[in-house]
């Protein structure tokens, strides 16, 4: 399997990871009886578990166009050195995403989500 496939997968764990911690914090906030419930009313999330399910949302939507990308590069028998490192570049961008997303360091947030989209962009220009 190339590193391309690997850090698609890293990037599959890193999703379920904050679905997760997203999941767990809800139930740390509302209570077992909620967790087992219908959730028919969401409470609203505050604070570091409201950060935690933005970040999560966007590692979904990004998640999306890197697994494209990396797929289609593999398919097209253009995975190289190249794709290898941007992608494992991605795949820190999008934890350092996640940590610096959380613990609410905007400036810092915008700079490594550019980066994760640079290296989408440079796996994507292997085809060319």
């Amino acid at each position: 399997m190339t590193t391309d496939l690997w850090m698609l997968l890293a990037s599959a764990a890193l999703t379920w990871v904050l679905i997760m911690l997203v999941a767990f914090g809800q139930l740390f906030d509302n209570g077992l009886a909620w967790g087992l419930g219908n959730h028919e009313e969401i409470p609203p999330m505050g604070g570091w578990l409201a950060r935690a399910k933005r970040a999560s949302n966007n590692m979904n939507e990004n998640l999306a166009l890197f697994a494209i990308v990396v797929i289609v590069v593999h398919l097209a028998g253009k995975a190289n050195e190249t794709t290898a490192l941007w992608s494992q570049i991605y795949v820190l961008a999008r934890v350092g995403h996640a940590l610096v997303y959380i613990a609410g360091l905007t400036v810092i947030r915008t700079v490594v989500f550019l980066v994760s989209i640079l290296a989408v962009f440079m796996i994507t220009s292997a085809l060319f």
